[in-house]
């Protein structure tokens, strides 16, 4: 009904409302309509799955070569994996003996890049020489078979106490042969001076 006798007093070309009350006017109901539209249709960016204690087997040839256990994934629609919790990777050689252990804090897989990253106090240990490495991040890509890493990282040996310090690093995914980018170390040697 107030809205009918606004009108009126315009349409009569009446004194009484400026120019300035009806572009106010006009631009309130415009805002008001414009409000409705942005409510609806919100995008849900949450996970569209999660999975409660994951295991997850990689295999070539029908031989078993890693298994990751987590207490919890969680998939995204664009095909993104997070495993907010900690990481336990077991990596075996060809006669199914473990050979290396990882454990990380988290991790999360890149679909377009096709990369596992895990990070958070990542330990890897070899079981045969005894090494332990240490660092904050590192990248297993199942496509090439390596295990990589650009942050500082450190290498101890235990049955030698040699350490080894370095950024980088690229290794095969058992860690069987790995190849420092920018090393320093600590190393014991014997034999004649």
């Amino acid at each position: 009904m107030r809205i009918a006798l606004i009108f009126k007093y315009i349409l009569k070309g009446d004194m009484f409302l400026s120019p300035f009350c009806i572009i106010a006017l006009t631009a309130w109901l415009l805002t008001a309509c414009e409000g409705k539209q942005n409510k609806v249709g919100a995008l849900y960016t949450g996970p569209l799955e999660v999975v409660n204690d994951v295991e997850v087997k990689y295999s070539e040839q029908g031989k078993l070569k890693v298994v990751m256990k987590t207490p919890r994934r969680l998939a995204y629609q664009n095909e993104a994996q997070v495993f907010p919790d900690t990481i336990n990777i077991n990596f075996y050689d060809t006669t199914g003996t473990i050979v290396t252990r990882l454990r990380s804090d988290s991790g999360h897989y890149d679909k377009a890049a096709d990369v596992y990253i895990v990070k958070g106090n990542v330990r890897v240990v070899k079981s045969e020489t005894e090494e332990l490495l240490k660092t904050t991040e590192l990248n297993w890509s199942p496509r090439t078979r390596k295990v990589f890493t650009e942050k500082p990282l450190s290498v101890i040996n235990k049955r030698t106490s040699e350490i080894t310090n370095a950024i980088g690093m690229d290794a095969e995914q058992d860690f069987t042969r790995i190849k420092f980018r920018k090393a320093t170390g600590i190393y014991k040697f014997s034999g004649a001076p």
